[in-house]
């Protein structure tokens, strides 16, 4: 790809930040439409879970097969389809007459998402390749992310008390047109120099693994333990399989080399569990203001800026000190804060305090406004450019698993507590545990913030960077498991 001019590298990546506005949004905006939702579709919990996990789960389980398409038949003309396909989806999910036909189109929304995040990441990483200038882009993605997802509840708020929970999809027709358009005027085709061959059999056991997963977390509470037993089973044999399979491939949907690292592992299971605290954030405290405290959607999405505001203006100030410092300190901050919410939900029971209840959200929009931009950059800035569609992939399927999984088993243990009492009365008693689980997860992301960024764990990435680099690595790779 030819090198283009400083103000056309930013117009690129204003374009590709557009596209993931509306997936961020998309990814929070449903949750303050639940209730709404709940009562004009006659829904279930379960079924609020898979109104969200849906569109979620698609989007992790295609994340990494649009990364290597689009490397291999070009990153822009995937790019294009996935904003045609996302667009379309929206305007059927805003014609949805049940739930399950919303599923449905949430679905067929996720497939062109599924196009967006990694294909964009990609196409950053090519169009900056200064290091300095790519990680100052990398941090302003980041923050887009981090405002577009915590101003999700406010705008869904605004739009389904003024208008309805059907006027959140339209939001993404006229984005998603202007995106669409700007792209194919300005942002150049690119491809990957030595494209990896498909491998549909590992995007099958992918699909089973995630699926199944969430399937069983999802339904067990209603279901029971036996009904969901093989779902698990195909679970754990998709895992296995994976693990057999993708290693002994010379071009494998998942290179398990770049676990190697100890950054990369660290940013994927930290994108995992901040991830998950935000689906679980999101689902407990957007049913409890309007279930529990009986307030209408707009009033439960301003009670959400406290959370809001502090992600708008940390996310940025994340993407600088990423830039400058490194992701060390913004993982601290953002481990420490979202601990310290989840702990007071869990044990203090902020929901009986207004004071607490603010404060609360205001440290989890700290926590997660840090969060973003180290999980991206550490997930892409070791690894050679020609894989960057990979990681990129690696690092966004993380982000959609882990908020597909905390929505999942949040809301499980949440219609487990609550059975068959009192909603209002069995709530905040319900709810702990979920907290609990919440508080582990921003307790591994500080754990984990600390040991994967030190000189041993760069040492660690260096030396993966190199080996992806190296001719005939993964031959030598697979040679040395059959002799052994």
């Amino acid at each position: 790809m030819p090198e283009l001019s400083h103000r056309r590298r930013m117009l690129v990546l204003a374009i590709c930040c557009m596209s993931l506005l509306i997936v961020g949004l998309d990814n929070t905006v449903l949750n303050v439409a639940l209730p709404s939702l709940q009562e004009d579709l006659d829904t279930s919990t379960s079924g609020l879970q898979w109104a969200i996990d849906a569109y979620t789960l698609v989007l992790a389980s295609l994340l990494m097969l649009a990364g290597s398409t689009a490397d291999r038949i070009g990153r822009k003309r995937v790019f294009l389809t996935g904003l045609a396909v996302f667009t379309a989806g929206s305007a059927l999910c805003s014609l949805a007459p049940n739930l399950q036909t919303l599923v449905v189109f949430r679905m067929v929304q996720a497939v062109g998402g599924s196009m967006l995040n990694p294909v964009a990441m990609s196409i950053i990483t090519n169009t900056f390749t200064d290091p300095r200038e790519r990680a100052r882009a990398i941090g302003a993605w980041g923050a887009v992310m981090g405002v577009s997802m915590a101003a999700g509840p406010l705008v869904g708020g605004l739009l389904v008390e003024s208008v309805g929970w059907r006027s959140i999809f339209w939001l993404n027709i006229p984005v998603g047109l202007a995106a669409l358009l700007l792209t194919l005027r300005f942002v150049p085709e690119s491809r990957a120099p030595k494209p990896r061959r498909l491998d549909p059999l590992g995007q099958v056991m992918v699909i089973a693994l995630f699926g199944a997963l969430t399937y069983a977390i999802i339904e067990v509470p209603d279901a029971g333990f036996r009904a969901v037993l093989p779902y698990a089973v195909l679970a754990a044999a998709a895992l296995a399989g994976l693990l057999l399979y993708e290693p002994r491939r010379a071009e494998p949907l998942i290179d398990l080399r770049f676990f190697r690292s100890a950054p990369f592992s660290g940013a994927t299971v930290i994108a995992i569990s901040a991830f998950a605290s935000l689906g679980g954030f999101l689902f407990l405290t957007t049913l409890y203001l309007q279930n529990v405290r009986g307030l209408d959607a707009l009033h439960a999405g301003l009670w959400m800026l406290p959370m809001a505001v502090p992600t708008c203006l940390c996310a940025p100030l994340s993407g600088r000190l990423v830039g400058s410092r490194g992701p060390r300190l913004p993982l601290i901050l953002a481990g420490c804060a979202m601990t310290a919410c989840c702990a007071l939900f869990a044990v203090f029971e902020a929901e009986t305090s207004n004071v607490a209840l603010f404060l609360g959200y205001v440290l989890f929009g700290i926590g997660f406004g840090f969060v973003n931009s180290p999980i991206t950059y550490t997930a892409v800035s070791g690894m050679p450019k020609e894989q960057a569609g990979v990681a990129a992939a690696v690092a966004s399927t993380s982000r959609q698993l882990g908020q597909t999984l905390g929505v999942a088993v949040v809301g499980a243990v949440l219609a487990s507590g609550v059975g068959a009492s009192p909603y209002r009365e069995a709530f905040v008693s319900a709810a702990r545990p979920g907290w609990w689980i919440l508080l582990a997860c921003g307790a591994l992301v500080l754990v984990l913030g600390v040991l994967t960024t030190g000189r041993w764990a760069r040492g660690t990435a260096e030396r993966t960077a190199r080996r992806l680099a190296e001719p005939g690595a993964r031959d030598t790779d697979a040679g040395e498991r059959v002799r052994a």
